[in-house]
């Protein structure tokens, strides 16, 4: 392999939605292939039609493009590279090192559960390289259904792993191992192999539960004197109690993130940092490039997936993106909460969140934030009982007629009055923010007075001096 022609790939398969931990794979090769001035590869491995649900990969394509991960090339897919393969095949088959396999799932299983009863590693016995050219003619002519396996030789591969470095395996530990499906396609592991090679792939960074699987690549290199790539096995991604992520957890898909109000630029920057240790953690992707060492990289199994330590990197990039950007981002989710909303525009919206940035924790806050906006709330006595709201209805009915052009001038007026009447401002203003959004808790006066228009902020008041 030309070392100095950096190359990766990611390759998911489409069979659901994207996992937060196929995101950092993705995060991964992205950032070593613009490190290394290199190129990024998309490859879509949807050589199993039984399990596909997103057709063409279009998930896939507009996740990477949401979460700003370019590709230099692709995507490719493995569905229309068959011929490829089947070239690759042709050439183990000459080699004599592939062989029939006629059992079936349940008579394979059948001998893993008796090897797993005497206590020996469950490993294919090899019982179909002993047939003999009359019996494998015999069961073809009956129309039995069959796969052709490796013949894996004796000896050891050694990979070079950017994280654990050198790894050996020892061949004598796996079986022969399935290079077609019974309808005659292409196994994960062969076309990934003859992909790499044919993609002139230089470094393989992908989870490390693949790691089996490079012992059988390994083998398939050796095999037609392949240059074998680096490797990078990621570790894998658990939950804050060391536990493997579930479909039931937050944050277990892209789609969790997104829907949740989580922005693209948190997300990479986040997964870029977890497990590591880096003076400044808020970082976008261009100063992700300069900071990961990837000449120091964790050798871990695994490293802890904390929501909320995403949480407060979202609550830092909400901060730090433009105005523009904000409202851009929050638009959609106003539009879509509330009716009124459906003709509104970037700027609109800008102005709105102007005053309420600061206690943006994700974009799905700022909905229910500005919800008192959308919709006027209901005064109810008993929720202002507590704030002595009979003592200050005489206040407030004086109140009403002050003139002001604005709402921040007439509230500001009120709480003058009120401090020059030496009234309770925590009463006051907490009356205030019932009437105006339904809580006595939560944005300040002054935001109050922006966000609402002044005839609407007497309208709403009103009730305070019944």
């Amino acid at each position: 392999m030309n070392t100095n022609e950096v190359r990766v790939r990611f390759a998911p398969s489409p069979t659901g939605l994207m996992h937060i931990g196929n995101v950092r794979i993705a995060l991964f090769n992205a950032l070593f292939a613009k490190h290394n001035k290199g190129t990024f590869v998309l490859r879509i491995e949807d050589t199993d039609a039984s399990r596909e649900v997103d057709p063409g990969g279009i998930k896939i394509i507009k996740d990477l493009e949401w979460l700003g991960l370019s590709y230099n090339e692709g995507p490719f897919f493995q569905s229309k590279r068959a011929s490829l393969y089947q070239a690759y095949f042709a050439r183990l088959l000459e080699k004599g090192l592939v062989y029939r396999c006629f059992e079936t799932h349940e008579e394979l299983e059948e001998k893993r559960q008796r090897q797993i009863a005497r206590g020996l590693p469950p490993r294919y016995d090899r019982a179909a390289l002993k047939l003999s050219d009359e019996q494998v003619n015999q069961f073809l002519a009956e129309g039995r259904p069959y796969v052709w396996r490796f013949k894996l030789l004796e000896g050891t591969a050694v990979i070079k792993d950017l994280a654990h470095g050198d790894v050996t395996f020892d061949f004598s530990h796996f079986s022969d191992f399935t290079l077609t499906r019974p309808d005659g396609s292409f196994t994960f592991i062969f076309a990934n192999f003859v992909d790499d090679v044919d993609m002139r792939i230089s470094h393989v960074i992908r989870g490390g539960d693949h790691l089996s699987n490079t012992a059988m690549q390994a083998a398939l290199y050796q095999a037609l004197e392949a240059p074998m790539p680096q490797f990078f096995h990621m570790p894998l991604l658990c939950g804050p109690d060391g536990k493997k992520l579930s479909k039931r957890d937050f944050g277990f898909s892209l789609e969790d993130l997104r829907s949740g109000g989580f922005l693209p630029v948190a997300i990479n920057n986040y997964l870029g940092i977890m497990g590591g240790s880096f003076e400044d953690e808020v970082m976008d992707f261009e100063a992700l490039v300069k900071a990961v060492r990837f000449d120091h990289l964790s050798a871990a199994s695994q490293v802890r997936y904390d929501v909320e330590k995403l949480r407060w990197l979202n609550h830092k990039w909400m901060a730090r993106i433009s105005a523009d950007e904000r409202a851009a981002f929050v638009l959609p989710l106003i539009k879509q909460a509330y009716p009124a909303a459906a003709h509104y525009t970037v700027d609109q919206v800008r102005a709105l969140l102007e005053p309420i940035s600061g206690e943006l924790t994700t974009l799905v806050d700022a909905p229910a934030l500005l919800r008192f906006v959308f919709e006027r709330p209901t005064f109810l006595v008993a929720g202002a009982e507590p704030l002595n709201y009979m003592q200050h209805r005489a206040f407030f009915k004086s109140v009403l007629s002050m003139p002001a052009d604005t709402g921040v001038e007439l509230l500001e007026k009120i709480k003058e009055m009120a401090k020059a009447e030496k009234r309770s401002l925590k009463e006051v203003l907490s009356l205030l923010r019932l009437a105006l959004t339904g809580s006595p808790t939560g944005l300040g006066i002054a935001e109050l007075g922006i966000l609402l228009d002044v005839n609407e902020i007497r309208v709403r008041i009103a009730p305070l001096a019944e």
